[in-house]
């Protein structure tokens, strides 16, 4: 999920306050609020003209390259081909842009947070044209939203990070200090911890979700500093290509990065649009799409692990997919306590769970991550 800055900890405050009253389930299950749940203002579109607005190019390897793999599945499951928009910046460009695309399109699916308010108020004015937007919070009669639990992917990569370090010291590269990137942060640290109790996350920020260069640089600065895994949470490989070129281990974020550093690849949380998206356009078709406000997960396949890499021995591997089969099933929630923040101040309970609200609201560190939150 793409988001500004500077808007990113507000939005998630936000977010999910209709769905408060599902925050006392456990984070594996599949939560689908529809508050004042609207249906499509027509009956059904037999081909449903369809687009896509993206923040950076499909080439990226990461957060756009998945969306557009799931658009990809989509025309092949439905026949349907949608038309892309990529590179659209989070400005009054993507409003315009939005704007051009409702003139002459049934669906539009917009897929950076930046996009919630453009598309909102493209939507208000095009009553007939159906919007959905990824990770916002705002929904009208024909806007819906839709994002997925990802951190139950950092969970299991932090595992292989845990197993796999020789020092105990891991390093990750940040986009922006929001709520998104942080409880990745911490659930990473956590599935490291839960195999290595001696694992110490180093963090530093980039402030960009895609710039290799300084991408990079702020993974050198992390090696520099001793870690000898990475992680990041960015759009492209630079972190794991700076890993490689150290001979030091990393994963990547969004999308299965192997083919970017073989020998240094570990592995990564992964997105799986392509079945709701299907399931979107088959809804419109048939006449029964609804405004919902959707959050999938690992269960359903729409958050998931990337294949760990050929460095990863099989008792690891192992170890993995037996954590990975008790998310599934609901015996593992992620952040259940006890967990303490950075400062030893306990943040969930022993025997509690961390609501999804607490969750899509974190600003706060666990134990064992050194690094700081800037406000």
């Amino acid at each position: 999920m793409k988001k500004k800055a500077l808007m990113g900890i507000v939005l998630l405050l936000a977010v999910f306050v209709v769905l408060s009253g599902c925050s006392k389930k456990s984070d594996d299950a599949t939560m689908s609020a529809k508050p004042e749940a609207s249906v499509a203002p027509a009956a059904g579109i037999k081909a449903p003209r369809v687009a896509f607005v993206y923040i950076g190019p499909p080439g990226d390897g990461g957060w756009t390259f998945q969306h557009d793999e799931g658009r990809k599945f989509m025309e092949k499951e439905t026949g349907i081909k949608a038309d892309t928009v990529e590179n659209v910046p989070e400005s009054a460009d993507a409003e315009r842009i939005i704007t051009e695309l409702a003139q002459n399109h049934d669906l539009i699916f917009t897929t950076s947070f930046g996009y919630m308010d453009p598309t909102l108020n493209v939507a208000k004015n095009f009553p007939k044209v159906i919007f959905m937007h990824t990770a916002g919070y705002k929904t009208a009669p024909n806007m819906g939203t839709y994002f997925g639990r990802n951190y139950q992917g950092s969970y299991l990569a932090g595992m292989v990070a845990g197993k796999m370090t020789k020092n105990n010291s891991l390093g990750y590269v940040g986009a922006f200090p929001i709520p998104e990137v942080i409880y990745n942060i911490n659930a990473y640290t956590l599935g490291a911890q839960s195999v290595n109790p001696a694992i110490k996350v180093n963090v530093v920020w980039s402030n960009t979700w895609f710039d290799p260069t300084t991408e990079k640089q702020a993974a050198i600065s992390l090696l520099d500093k001793g870690a000898d895994v990475l992680m990041a949470y960015q759009d492209s490989p630079a972190t794991l290509q700076a890993a490689a070129e150290r001979k030091a281990f990393a994963g990547g974020n969004d999308s299965d990065m192997t083919r970017y550093a073989p020998d240094a690849y570990l592995t990564n949380p992964t997105w799986n649009w392509g079945p709701y998206y299907t399931k979107v356009v088959k809804d419109l078709i048939a006449g029964t799409w609804t405004n919902e406000q959707f959050m999938g997960d690992m269960k359903e396949g729409m958050v998931g692990i990337a294949p760990l890499g050929k460095s990863v021995p099989d008792d690891v591997k192992k170890l993995v997919e037996d954590a990975q089969a008790k998310i599934i099933s609901g015996d593992l929630n992620v952040f259940k306590g006890p967990i303490t923040d950075a400062a030893g101040a306990v943040k969930v309970a022993d025997g509690q769970v961390l609501s999804d609200a607490d969750i899509l609201s974190t600003n706060w560190f666990v134990k064992g991550v050194e690094g700081t939150i800037p406000k």
